[in-house]
């Protein structure tokens, strides 16, 4: 038989007794839980946000040359479709009719007797 195989199962058998006893204790004790990793738990390091060096400065530079292009003047292309573009703009005719129909709307709703809401 495989002594590696045999010493690696065990360990695993050993590792799955350790949490029980853990989680009995746990349940058992009557002081306090406390957050984080159980004890004995092995320290696991997440790697998060690791850039090397070279990535930093080539974003860096992918960004500058981003900042520098925006910054540049419009082309006559874009210049040409800005100017095609009309504002829309309401009329003063229209804005009364809205502003009226709103006001008649709150006077409406001022006029009901008042509710309290009901409790979800």
């Amino acid at each position: 038989m495989n002594t590696n195989r045999i010493i690696a199962e065990l360990r695993a058998e050993r590792d799955r007794i350790d949490k029980a006893i853990s989680a009995l204790e746990a349940v058992s004790s009557s002081e306090r839980r406390r957050a984080g990793r159980p004890p004995g738990a092995p320290a696991t390091r997440r790697k998060i946000g690791r850039m090397s060096a070279a990535a930093r400065r080539k974003l860096s530079r992918l960004l500058k040359q981003r900042w520098a292009q925006g910054k540049m003047k419009p082309s006559a292309k874009t210049k040409l479709a800005h100017a095609t573009r009309r504002a829309r703009r309401m009329s003063r005719a229209a804005r009364k009719k809205i502003a009226a129909a709103q006001r008649a709307r709150w006077a409406k709703l001022k006029a009901q007797p008042h509710t309290p809401r009901e409790a979800a």
